[in-house]
């Protein structure tokens, strides 16, 4: 996520020289510091996955494999009707099973073709079987539901989740959206495939994530079709609804949708997000090669969407990103979650930095490679002022109020300049790509992130990431 108010050529040819992605060090690895936070072993929940900063977020006993939605919109009434088929593996015994789903009542289930019954408790919405689930089964539950989505209030993270537009509606929202428009795990430990068909009157515009795979019409009404071909955690998933110019392309043989709302004035925005496939690149040199089938991205046209949100292959961009030229930074930032918190994602939220400081890094980046700023100018200018507000939240633990707190993105970034600074540019681009390669397609915590990067220099870094993430107080050089 970029937020609003937080927000090489000569440094990468060095770095892509001889032995710049060297194999990791074969030294011992030490042991990482017991300071650090350990994942937690929490009692089973069924509505929740016990995550500390959010403990009702998500459900237990259960993995989903795959989400095939089916979805119906009118934008003269607002009503959504949809049709989710859940493809799971239990992780336990279960006699029923819990999913995400707001404001939106579910008319009928089933379970493996069974009629299953439901009822709704607050949020969740709890599904119960004929016969009990057993350990390791895989089942398909089929949902189907309907009615006028709202978004999630949260005092704290404002708005999130299914806004009704002037002509169609946007899903999108971090930390949880995607429970206002499907049932849904809704936590990022558990990643899924998804299909998503949207049905939508002719002559609007139907986009979601994934490679576009197609559209048909009927009786005044178009279907588009998108396939989510790599794991996704369900705060990624999104929808813009309405009146678009869509824009196709290819880039190494993948698809590139650009997407901008018809009431976007100028070229500004279409101009930055022409250079998607450009900046993708660039990134590349530096994280490993593009993680995902597709490429693209949307600009929104509606006032209670001013974040930018990195929505997987697609990010979605307010129209305000771009009303003082074309913000390529930004671009830039939604870009490198597709490798830092789209492709490798969370376990708890606690660990955002490993989402926002790699952003922020790459922003820099790209920064010094437009000629700019550098990296090291950057890093200076924050360091220089002891009095900045980011030493006093530790990013590696900011509390749940500092989920998106300078800190996170400001500190989180410096922290890796410092450990470039320790191991050196060798070591430090083994460590991004490494990062990037062993977790695609998962999930990982700030602990397996230091245990790479100790092995990696071959020594032990227990008190430099204690200092830069864990610790108040400016850290010393």
């Amino acid at each position: 996520m970029a937020m609003r108010s937080w927000l090489a050529g000569a440094t990468v040819v060095a770095l892509l020289g001889a032995g710049a992605c060297g194999s990791p060090a074969t030294k011992p690895l030490f042991k990482t510091d017991p300071r650090l936070p350990a994942p937690e072993t929490a009692a089973f929940d069924p509505a929740g996955v016990g995550d500390p900063y959010f403990p009702t977020a998500g459900n237990g006993g259960y993995d989903v494999s795959s989400y095939d939605l089916k979805l119906r919109y009118d934008p003269a009434t607002g009503r959504l009707d949809g049709t989710a088929a859940i493809t799971a593996t239990t992780a336990r015994d279960l006699t029923d099973f819990h999913l995400d789903l707001h404001a939106l009542p579910a008319t009928k289930a089933d379970v493996d073709g069974t009629a299953a019954a439901t009822r709704h408790d607050g949020d969740e919405l709890v599904v119960t079987p004929v016969a009990p689930l057993t350990a390791g089964q895989t089942f398909v539950a089929t949902i189907a539901y309907g009615g006028t989505p709202s978004p999630i209030e949260d005092r704290r993270f404002g708005s999130g989740g299914f806004f009704r537009t002037r002509d169609g509606a946007i899903a999108m929202g971090e930390p949880a959206s995607a429970s206002t428009w499907f049932p849904v795990n809704d936590h990022p430990r558990d990643k899924a495939h998804y299909t998503i068909e949207v049905t939508v009157p002719d002559g609007l515009a139907a986009i979601s994530n994934g490679v576009p795979s197609g559209q048909s019409s009927q009786g005044g009404w178009t279907s588009w079709r998108w396939e989510v071909t790599a794991p996704m955690a369900p705060y990624l998933a999104m929808l813009a609804i309405g009146k678009y110019r869509v824009v196709t392309s290819e880039h190494d043989g993948k698809p590139v949708v650009s997407v901008v709302a018809d009431t976007v004035r100028g070229d500004d925005a279409q101009t930055a997000l022409a250079r998607t496939p450009e900046i993708t690149d660039f990134l590349a040199q530096w994280f490993g090669p593009y993680p995902f089938d597709a490429y693209g991205g949307v600009v929104v046209d509606d006032e209670r969407v001013d974040e930018a949100l990195e929505t997987q292959t697609r990010p979605v961009y307010p129209a305000s990103t771009f009303r003082r030229g074309p913000d390529t930074v930004t671009v830039a930032h939604e870009l490198a979650h597709q490798w830092f918190g789209d492709s490798v994602s969370l376990t708890r939220w606690r660990d955002i930095w490993l989402n926002e400081g790699f952003a922020t890094y790459a922003e820099w980046l790209w920064q010094e490679h437009e000629g700019t700023s550098t990296v090291r100018e950057r890093f200076d200018r924050l360091y220089r002022n002891p009095d900045n507000r980011i030493w006093s939240v530790p990013p590696g633990d900011p509390g749940r109020g500092g989920l998106f707190s300078d800190s996170v993105y400001q500190r989180g970034a410096m922290t890796l300049q410092a450990l470039r600074d320790q191991v050196g540019d060798d070591a430090f681009l083994t460590i991004l790509r490494t990062w990037a390669t062993t977790h695609r397609d998962g999930n990982a915590t700030t602990g397996d992130f230091t245990a790479l990067a100790e092995k990696v220099a071959g020594r032990s870094l227990a008190g430099f990431f204690d200092a830069w993430l864990f610790q108040t107080g400016r850290p010393q050089l």
